[in-house]
């Protein structure tokens, strides 16, 4: 990038659309008081997890399968937090929705508060001209149940800008997962 990163953040942001709701600043407290910040960082952007969760359960005895999913295997939750039980796993989305430019390259890490704790986040990179909300996947990886906070900060994106435009996009490609809104599940 030949400008500021969060410079660029803020126009792409503004400009294009390419984060929404969108935040300039870092939030770091709201009117509950301390927070795990969110908003526009030195290099990112410290997206936040909605109220919408699937918890993973083993009530029905489902296996997990890729390419036959039982949404069975998930115990929907809303609120303003969800407890993962030890050793389990959680799938949440984004409160913000995304439209990756042609020729940019998104890739999530999840914020040091959470992995202190144990909990891993995990996200697939955004491709090129992909869009929609971002299906966030937590591991709690201790013994001991752990929370997620919905509206507060749970992973960093940044964004690398390429020199020249991608030849095909995943919006090209027609991927599956193109303007997803909700927590999505795998698909085939």
């Amino acid at each position: 990038m030949s400008i500021k990163a969060d410079k660029w953040i803020r126009r792409m942001a503004e400009n294009e659309g390419m984060i929404e709701p969108f935040e300039a600043g870092q939030v770091r407290e709201n009117e509950g008081g301390k927070i795990i910040s969110y908003g526009t960082s030195s290099y990112g952007y410290d997206v936040r997890c909605s109220d919408e969760f699937k918890v993973f359960t083993n009530i029905h005895s489902a296996t997990v399968d890729p390419k036959n999913f039982d949404e069975k295997s998930f115990v929907d939750i809303r609120g303003e937090y969800c407890i993962i039980p030890p050793n389990s796993f959680a799938l949440a989305r984004t409160v913000e929705y995304f439209r990756i430019p042609r020729n940019v390259l998104t890739v999530c890490l999840g914020k040091s508060t959470y992995a202190r704790c144990g909990i891993i986040v995990n996200v697939t990179p955004l491709e090129p001209e992909w869009e929609g909300h971002v299906t966030l996947e937590f591991s709690n990886t201790t013994n001991l149940p752990a929370k997620i906070y919905a509206n507060e900060g749970v992973a960093q994106m940044l964004f690398f800008e390429s020199d020249e435009i991608c030849d095909v996009s995943y919006k090209d490609r027609g991927g599956k997962y193109q303007g997803q809104r909700g927590v999505t599940l795998p698909k085939t």
